[in-house]
């Protein structure tokens, strides 16, 4: 009987003005091949953040749709709202 465990990014989204991207991951276990659950996290990510931790397939996402204008307008954004 032996239990493994896996992590599978299932769901990437690009979303918005500023192209934030969601990430649903999920944890499934596994007992002799067949999956006995799953659970999910999400998070998301903005065009000032540091995503050289994430997988490959998340960076490529990311820097597809992080243009140099979406950087841009996102620092701005975050400029107009800061206290």
């Amino acid at each position: 009987m032996a239990l493994a465990e896996s992590i599978e990014y299932d769901k990437i989204e690009v979303v918005g003005k500023y192209k934030a991207v969601q990430v649903r991951k999920a944890t499934v276990i596994t007992r002799d091949g067949t999956e006995i659950t799953r659970s999910f996290e999400r998070y998301v990510l903005h065009p000032d953040e540091d995503i050289s931790s994430e997988p490959t397939e998340i960076q490529a996402v990311c820097n597809a749709v992080w243009t140099d204008a979406v950087k841009t307008a996102w620092t701005e954004y975050q400029k107009s709202i800061a206290p």
